[in-house]
């Protein structure tokens, strides 16, 4: 690859990433071409070299929100099935992830905006909730069962809730007891008979 098409493959990562950040910070229709490339320091003009259209870049941009912790995690060398039922409710259910909304789970910032978007945006998600879910039930109990799988949706969906609607909250209090009391819940779902 030359050394032009190098610079033009980093600069649309960086357009791609800075887009998923704030897309989950501000929402699918809360930014406008103009403002991300005045943020990336480029030219609208520049966004037609990387980008068809406005949807092109959200379908790609919800791809890389889906998969960016995945990829975090990967970076580190751990195998995201390798962390344990706990020790990811932990992380996802903390005041952390709720407060860092552009760096965080695109369904707990968007799932309402995906809904309503294009096909691509929607099929982009589909994939990702099918690949969340099998992850998810890779850290139940007998993951090869039917009944695991059924576990993970619900964590998955309690979960999602809970974060998206700790982050509605702005009662300090009540937002942290919603996380604290999903959190205890999701953990011991895999033992419920």
């Amino acid at each position: 690859m030359g050394r032009s098409q190098l610079e033009k493959q980093k600069t649309h990562e960086r357009i791609v990433t800075l887009a998923a950040k704030r897309l989950r910070e501000e929402g699918l229709e809360g930014i406008g071409v103009a403002d991300l490339m005045k943020e990336a320091g480029l030219t609208v003009g520049g966004f037609y070299k990387h980008f068809g259209s406005r949807d092109e870049l959200v379908a790609e941009a919800m791809e890389s929100a889906i998969g960016s912790w995945r990829r975090q995690q990967e970076k580190q060398g751990i195998a995201p099935e390798s962390i344990s039922l706990n020790d990811y409710v932990d992380g996802y259910l903390s005041e952390r992830h709720r407060d860092h909304c552009g760096e965080g789970c695109a369904y707990a910032a968007l799932t309402a905006d995906m809904a309503r978007s294009s096909d691509a945006v929607r099929a982009v998600a589909t994939e990702g909730l099918r690949m969340n879910f099998e992850t998810m039930t890779t850290r139940m109990p007998e993951p090869e069962t039917a009944e695991a799988r059924r576990r993970a949706i619900i964590a998955s969906c309690l979960m999602t809730g809970a974060l998206g609607l700790a982050r509605v909250a702005n009662d300090e209090a009540l937002s942290n007891e919603i996380l604290e009391t999903v959190k205890q819940f999701v953990k011991v779902l895999p033992q419920a008979k």
